[in-house]
């Protein structure tokens, strides 16, 4: 009962240890871990009572105490949960209850879409007693599926096991991290996304305070408010928030952070080196890692004062967490020599099994390779990479951002790294697009206000014709999608 021990029994021990202190501050408000146990224990009630017989169970994925609740309710009962954005059009929605398999479904809000399932109204719940006892589960079975966005349109379930998580908390935990019940933990992410759960179960796991991020925030502004005002000690966050705050530098001071991890996407080094000055006694850490790893598979640490390795500005994903096996294939799934490049391959226990109902991706997805006299497992994770002579891997960018132009291959990373360079600093983001003649093209979109025909000539200094772009659009703020990313997509339909 791995998933017990080091999953569950460090949050109910918060809950008995520091029933007085504060669990979360959602919306302003607290709530103390006392509520957070009486909450679990009212909505935990109502799933017994509903007889349900499925193992999957959909939970809009609201910010607030009820839907906080609302997983470990699931958790104990031997459960998984599926969580489905507020923000999601009801077909899609729709679609992923109907590909989970749900049949129970748990909602805070007041008016539920989704009428083709039992619904729990998690708020209306009469209180009840203390029932914090879990149920004895496989760890083989389900913590939950997370619907990510699919190369066909439809959105692709990857199913987290309890064994996946728990493995990936050793992991975290091993690198180093240092949490108490005094601490103040800022939660940035949408309960959809993968970095939530780290963000959640961390503080929950010691006694600290969980401070939210709700969906009607602008996210940036409000998380560094939150981050000053109540002088938060530790949090994970993007870097394109960090990228928005940066005409604020000047005026942001955060003294009590003590550690701020980075991650959702790649981190650019001179941006770290200036948030650095914002958070002047905090450690700065580099987490990579896809959902289909549990949350996070490798890891760096900034240095203030030493050399910080990068490629095209990028800083160093670092090395392996504790438990993962890591390989850089070519196309025919095998390895590479050190510093040549190809695709990073990660194996290990933080692995997922594979697609939701999907063979067809598992097949292309996974393949089983012999490492260290040992048949593995291994999941292609899509990124383009190397790895150094000091064992450090160097993330060059998506191999779907790896494109060819005029038969050339040519990485978009390049260009993109040239044009920050060039714009001290300002967000670029390269996207390719087909032209009336359906050749390829590339554009380049430049967050700030700079001069195009001066960054135009820059550009072919430094790169040969085929890789200059033929559109260059500046001064835009770029769109984000859920999850704080830079919407590449969105980005295209402006060309």
């Amino acid at each position: 009962m791995m998933f017990v021990k080091e999953i569950l029994n460090p949050v109910l021990n918060s809950i008995e240890q520091f029933a007085d202190r504060n669990a979360f501050m959602i919306g302003e408000s607290y709530y103390t871990y006392r509520d957070f146990g009486l909450c679990i224990s009212k909505v935990r009630a109502r799933i017994q009572e509903s007889d349900f017989e499925g193992k999957n169970v959909g939970l809009m994925a609201n910010d607030d105490l009820e839907t906080y609740a609302s997983i470990f309710a699931i958790w104990l009962e031997g459960l998984a949960y599926v969580p489905i954005h507020p923000s999601y059009p009801l077909d899609r929605g729709q679609g992923i209850i109907e590909e989970a398999e749900i049949g129970l479904f748990i909602d805070s809000s007041l008016d539920c879409h989704y009428q083709e399932v039992v619904i729990i109204k998690s708020k209306e719940l009469s209180d009840c007693e203390l029932n914090l006892v879990p149920v004895n589960t496989n760890e083989d079975s389900l913590a939950y599926i997370l619907f990510t966005s699919g190369s066909t349109g439809k959105p692709k379930g990857v199913p987290i096991t309890r064994a996946n998580l728990v493995a990936f908390m050793s992991a975290f935990w091993q690198i180093g991290f240092q949490v108490d019940e005094t601490d103040k933990c800022l939660q940035y992410f949408d309960l959809s996304f993968d970095i939530s759960i780290q963000s959640y179960l961390v503080p929950l796991q010691k006694g600290a305070c969980t401070y939210t991020v709700g969906h009607d925030k602008i996210k940036p502004t409000y998380t560094v408010e939150l981050l000053e005002d109540h002088e938060l000690t530790f949090g994970a966050t993007p870097p394109s928030m960090i990228r928005f705050l940066r005409p604020y530098f000047e005026e942001i001071d955060l003294p009590h952070l003590k550690c701020n991890i980075l991650c959702a996407e790649a981190s650019a080094l001179d941006l770290i080196k200036e948030w650095k000055d914002c958070i002047p006694n905090s450690n700065i850490y580099n987490l990579y890692g896809p959902t289909e790893a549990t949350i996070y598979c490798t890891y760096s640490e900034f240095y203030q004062n030493k050399k910080n390795k990068h490629l095209n500005g990028m800083l160093s994903i670092g090395k392996p967490l504790n438990g993962v096996d890591i390989l850089v294939v070519d196309e025919d799934n095998k390895e590479v020599l050190k510093g040549e490049k190809g695709e990073l391959c990660v194996s290990g226990e933080l692995v997922t099994k594979g697609y939701w109902k999907n063979e067809l991706k598992n097949e292309e997805a996974f393949f089983i390779e012999l490492y260290n006299g040992k048949e593995k497992r291994f999941y292609k994770t899509g990124d383009l990479c190397f790895i150094d002579s000091d064992s450090d891997i160097m993330l060059s960018g998506r191999l779907d951002y790896q494109v060819k132009v005029q038969g050339y291959r040519i990485e978009l990373g390049e260009i993109e790294h040239l044009a920050r360079e060039f714009s001290q600093g300002h967000n670029a983001v390269a996207v390719i697009f087909d032209n009336r003649l359906g050749h390829t093209e590339i554009a380049l979109f430049i967050e700030g206000k700079i001069d195009v025909k001066e960054l135009a000539n820059y550009l072919k200094t430094k790169l040969p014709v085929y890789m200059c772009p033929t559109k260059l659009i500046c001064d835009i703020e770029f769109p984000l999608n859920i999850n704080g990313k830079v919407d590449r997509p969105q980005l295209r339909k402006l060309v």
